[in-house]
Parts: C-alpha cells; structure tokens; sequence
C-alpha cells in the first residue's frame, strides 16, 4: 500500500478562532485506539468544548469528542475519554510555564492527517472579553467592504 502524503483536514474549531486571542500554536500528535483512527477517516469528530491541560508533565485532550466507530465490535472505544497529546519534553515544559504563570489556555484549532499519522494543532491562546469580539467583528466587516469596493471601482462602477 503507497504510504500517504500531504495534509488532510479532519476537523477545524472556527469557534475558537473568535473567542480566543491565538498568540502561539503547537503541533501535536495524539495517542489514539484503532477503532478512533477509523472513524476519523470517515471525517468524523467535534472539537467544540474540547481543551488540554498539563497534569504531571504528559498534556492531555479532554472533551475532544470522536463518536464510536460504527463497524467496530466490543473493542470500540469511549466517545469522550481523555487523549494524550505527543509533544517534546521542552514544547511542556514552555506550556506548563506560560499556563501556570500567565493563566493562559490551551485550545485545539484543528485536527489532520499529515502523512497518514493524526495531528492536532494546539493554540496557546488567552480569552477574548465581549468588546474585543465586537471590535474584531467590526474590523473584518470593514474589510469585507473595503474589498468589495476596490472591486466595484477596478471593473468600472460606482
């Protein structure tokens, strides 16, 4: 079988792009059981909810929800178990410092195959207050009308 190359997006958290100032991101891999890694292939998983935390210096993925394979037998694993997140001993100990200290999370923004193994990439991100989502909101309207603009005026109109 020819191995697999590129990158496949499985599943993308566009929720937390808005509610979350990213200000580093990670690449990670994931433990996983078999049976979750087929029913990723079939596009199947929900990172809404999700986050990691740091405990005894392993990260883990909680509330990541990956559904039952619906092919499998009594092998099949939990929807919502905690799942171990690979990453290098000095990429935790950065995490466990910049959590610790500054009160920043951790956010999953996306999950995919990259070369046939599951990656997640994880966001050291700090919470948006009400007005920043406002501002940001105003901000890209104000760019979406920019563009149309400019594109209004280059074919000739108004």
């Amino acid at each position: 079988m020819p191995k697999e190359r590129g990158q496949k997006v499985i599943v993308s958290n566009r929720k937390a792009r808005h509610d979350y100032e990213v200000l580093d991101t990670y690449e990670a891999g994931i433990a996983l059981m078999g049976t979750e890694v087929k029913s990723l292939r079939a596009g199947r998983a929900s990172l809404v909810d999700s986050f990691a935390t740091v405990d005894d210096g392993e990260v883990w993925l909680r509330n990541l929800h990956i559904p039952e394979y619906e092919h499998g037998t009594w092998t099949n694993h939990e929807a919502r178990r905690h799942r171990k997140l690979l990453l290098h001993r000095g990429e935790i100990e950065k995490l466990i410092g910049k959590t610790k200290e500054s009160g920043l999370s951790l956010v999953p923004l996306s999950m995919y195959f990259k070369d046939g193994k599951v990656k997640v990439e994880l966001a050291l991100a700090k919470g948006k207050r009400a007005y920043d989502k406002r501002q940001a909101l105003a901000k890209r309207d104000a760019q979406r009308e920019i563009g149309r603009a400019m594109g209004r005026a280059l074919k000739g109109r108004r």
